[in-house]
């Protein structure tokens, strides 16, 4: 069963719909007892790291999610959940991340045009279990207005004024700085891949 983290906001419809039309079952969980008694976790997310963290602290989240992390239960992050697994992030610099990563996000530098909104293409590294079957060029949906900088667990990079992380996996932890749920067929794969991860 895949368990969908609702912390009272994010893009939790339109993963919900993806997971329908994929025809995976699922169930919304905010309790610390659900996360522990998850088989698969997805954290999704839209807005502000702030709000993020906040309301997983406030909803008693941070623990047990870490915990099954090093259990090795399968965990997606998607978007602003990608970006929770990092230390910290400039958009709310008083609030630590879950800290899987020690690396800071960042805000794309002034130069950029912010949001980074709409398609993009990846570069992904040999072997991502994430992007499996997807022949290049893979573009997929982001809007995002902060980055993570590449770090050995990254899979996939994106340019935008810069290189960052696009996708991450290491052992039983995988994110997304895109949206698969917005980046029609190639997103679906992504998300089934997940799914069917053993």
């Amino acid at each position: 069963m895949i368990s969908i983290l609702d912390y009272g906001a994010g893009n939790l419809r339109s993963v919900q719909n993806t997971l329908a039309e994929l025809g995976a079952s699922y169930r919304l969980i905010d309790t610390p007892e659900a996360v522990l008694a998850a088989g698969k976790l997805i954290l999704p997310g839209v807005g502000h790291f702030g709000q993020l963290m906040a309301a997983l602290d406030s909803l008693r989240l941070r623990e047990p999610l870490l915990a099954k992390i090093a259990a090795g239960t399968p965990f997606f992050g998607i978007c602003l959940g990608m970006q929770a697994l990092f230390s910290a992030s400039d958009e709310a610099p008083e609030l630590k991340g879950l800290g899987l990563y020690p690396e800071r996000i960042e805000r794309f530098p002034a130069t950029a045009r912010v949001p980074h909104m709409g398609w993009n293409s990846l570069e992904a590294r040999p072997g991502s279990k994430l992007l499996a079957g997807l022949a290049g060029p893979i573009y997929v949906y982001f809007a995002n207005s902060y980055y993570a900088p590449p770090v050995p667990a990254t899979a996939a990079i994106c340019h935008y004024q810069l290189p960052f992380t696009a996708v991450i996996e290491q052992n039983n932890v995988y994110g997304v700085q895109f949206h698969p749920e917005k980046s029609g067929p190639t997103g679906l794969r992504i998300i089934r891949n997940f799914l069917e991860l053993a």
